[in-house]
């Protein structure tokens, strides 16, 4: 089951639920994290003998484990659902209906972490996204969450990048007036969008940029990319 996600220009995207390999990867990654901070704070003050004292009880809890308890849910709520993990990765946390969660809801999935991941080895958090069919463990179904891969399988310039012949011609001289961030929305519909998506971002370029045309909406929609990318080719 696709996620759907609204853009601020209001093109309705549909993105993919990470799957259980992605976050047992991302998982591990953390994990790979988690061992170089406690080397860092433990295993390096130790073999230099800073630790022994009747406070390094105290250094460990508070200096080397707190913060690797408190990771997952400081990570996901400072770096818009994502952990060093999720960054490598390329998958977020978002709420089912495209939106980014809130502080409740990054609390409430690292809350049962405990129940998903930790006191069971992450069995049931393997279990409960191969069971939900929107990518959902434990914590994501009682935060209403779920992960979404943010780069498709298929390279992007795969889909929207058509090598440019030299006799090419320029068709909308107004594409001029688009943005790099205009010419992304296009690929990302192209890649991801509906076809109701794709027609109402077509009606929109055409009514901002003056254009009529002929063109089928993804023909006219792909010539505006063509069009974009020769104009880059030529400053």
């Amino acid at each position: 089951m696709a996620v759907s996600i609204q853009t601020t220009q209001n093109v309705l995207l549909e993105y993919e639920p990470a799957s259980i390999g992605d976050r047992i990867f991302a998982t591990l990654l953390d994990y790979v994290v988690f061992a170089a901070w406690l080397i860092l704070t433990i295993a390096l003050p130790a073999s230099a003998g800073w630790m022994g004292s009747d406070r390094s009880v105290v250094y460990v809890i508070v200096v080397a484990a707190l913060p690797i308890f408190l990771y997952d849910f400081f990570c996901e709520w400072l770096l818009n659902g994502q952990s060093i993990g999720k960054i490598a990765l390329k998958i977020k946390v978002v709420m089912m209906d495209g939106s980014q969660p809130g502080i409740g809801a990054y609390l409430l999935r690292w809350l049962l972490r405990l129940v998903d991941t930790r006191i069971f080895s992450g069995i049931v958090a393997i279990v409960c996204v191969a069971a939900s069919g929107k990518g959902q463990r434990l914590g994501d179904l009682a935060a209403g969450t779920t992960v979404i891969r943010l780069q498709p399988k298929v390279q992007l310039n795969e889909v929207t990048y058509n090598a440019l012949p030299p006799t090419y011609e320029l068709r909308y001289e107004a594409v001029r007036q688009l943005s790099d961030h205009d010419i992304q929305v296009i690929r990302e519909v192209l890649r991801r969008g509906t076809s109701d998506a794709a027609e109402r971002t077509a009606t929109k370029i055409k009514e901002v940029l003056g254009i009529t045309t002929s063109q089928s909406t993804y023909e006219f929609l792909n010539t505006i990319i063509n069009d974009y990318q020769f104009l880059s080719m030529q400053d």
